[in-house]
């Protein structure tokens, strides 16, 4: 709902008063304002990383169309309308359409929100879409109902835009106003995996298979214990040093007490976090290249699940958020977005293909309905003549 001249002008001059503060959560709870999970510390995990660039570079690359409806209940491309290049070319001056969605799509992944200025000319038609840098948007509820967004600049100087002035992308939502990312969501998965990881590189970086205890028959002083640590150390410890013969002195005698990363089942571990990450994201294991149980039928399978499980969701969030945000009441009646997703599915052909032809053989599907699924235009009359002429043909054959 676009607010009237006279609440733009309360809200120019400062009037409305804040009902309710909705502060991005991915950046107000404490472990992700310099705690042990932030948000490029948890996309520091390949799994982590893999997922969201799985999800954000498949949707920015998929072609997304503005349709213009046609009086026979078909469709066109609606590419003379302004916002037709903005969603399919170019979103800015500095961003491609495919940059711009890509970080649009891993800011709400990674954080629960993303936000793009709205820019319009002069007859209020869209013709470029600004990403705000997230930590610098908060979202409001005024008094009045309405949603606006303060936005801090570098210098700390804060604006303030309204609903229509702004591209909002959720994730999962607690209160309809703010996403929530599964990296919030879910941090202790984040934390363990990091923890793992740590552990790891520590063992490389510090630990030896010599790791224990010396120890000494005839008693020794505090200085020469330090002495022979720090030479223990020196020579025997880090990864470089691994599998190295210990010699030892005098009386001295060595006994190791660290498990090896087998016996700690490190590998199994780790394995299992990618599992974990995959899941929150809902990113089939083989799309980020774990095949520990994939093969070459389940695979593509899989293909099919990311694109109806997983992408399904962000491509219709895009798609409401441009109908909502980008066009009028008007102009959605008689536009509307939409992504094409045929070319994710080529790999199934031959089985959409079977379905199509049962489809239409037993009559509850039609030529144009098959069309408009792959986001084909409907047949001219001169088409369906021509194929019913060669159907003939081959019958009489």
């Amino acid at each position: 709902m676009h607010p009237t001249l006279l609440d733009r002008a309360l809200n120019f001059i400062g009037l409305e008063r804040r009902a309710y503060n909705a502060q991005d959560p991915s950046w107000s709870h404490p472990l992700l304002q310099g705690g042990s999970v932030t948000t490029a510390r948890a996309e520091s995990l390949s799994a982590a990383y893999a997922c969201v660039a799985a999800i954000s570079e498949t949707i920015a690359s998929l072609p997304l169309i503005l349709y213009r409806r046609t009086d026979d209940d078909g469709r066109e491309r609606a590419s003379n309308h302004p916002l037709y290049r903005v969603l399919h070319d170019q979103a800015n001056e500095f961003q491609t359409a495919l940059e711009f969605r890509e970080m649009m799509q891993a800011m709400t992944l990674l954080r629960g929100n993303a936000h793009a200025e709205i820019i319009r000319d002069n007859g209020g038609q869209v013709i470029a879409l600004v990403p705000l840098l997230p930590g610098t948007v908060t979202t409001l509820q005024l008094d009045n109902g309405r949603i606006a967004y303060d936005v801090t600049d570098t210098k700390g100087r804060v604006r303030r835009l309204l609903r229509h002035e702004v591209l909002h992308l959720k994730h999962r939502s607690n209160n309809g106003l703010v996403g929530v990312s599964p990296i919030t969501a879910s941090r202790e998965t984040f934390e363990l995996a990091l923890s793992e990881r740590e552990h790891g590189n520590s063992t490389y970086e510090n630990g030896t298979k010599l790791s224990g205890i010396l120890n000494f028959k005839n008693s020794v002083g505090p200085q020469k214990l330090e002495e022979i640590r720090e030479a223990w150390h020196k020579k025997y410890a880090g990864g470089g040093n691994t599998g190295r013969v210990a010699v030892l002195q005098g009386d001295a005698d060595y006994k190791p007490l660290s498990m090896s990363m087998e016996d700690a089942q490190w590998i199994e571990a780790r394995q299992f976090s990618v599992e974990e990450i995959a899941r929150l994201f809902r990113v089939p294991p083989t799309i980020i290249g774990d095949l520990r149980h994939g093969n070459y039928s389940n695979s593509v399978e899989m293909n099919r699940v990311f694109v109806v499980h997983t992408l399904r969701r962000h491509m219709t969030m895009w798609e409401q958020a441009i109908s909502s945000s980008l066009l009028t009441p008007a102009g959605r009646r008689l536009y509307f977005a939409e992504h094409s997703v045929e070319g994710l599915l080529r790999g199934d052909s031959s089985n959409r293909a079977d379905f199509y032809s049962k489809g239409i053989t037993d009559g509850w599907l039609t030529v144009d309905e098959v069309r408009k699924f792959e986001n084909l235009p409907k047949l001219s009359d001169e088409d369906v003549r021509r194929i019913n002429d060669r159907n003939h043909q081959q019958q009489q054959l």
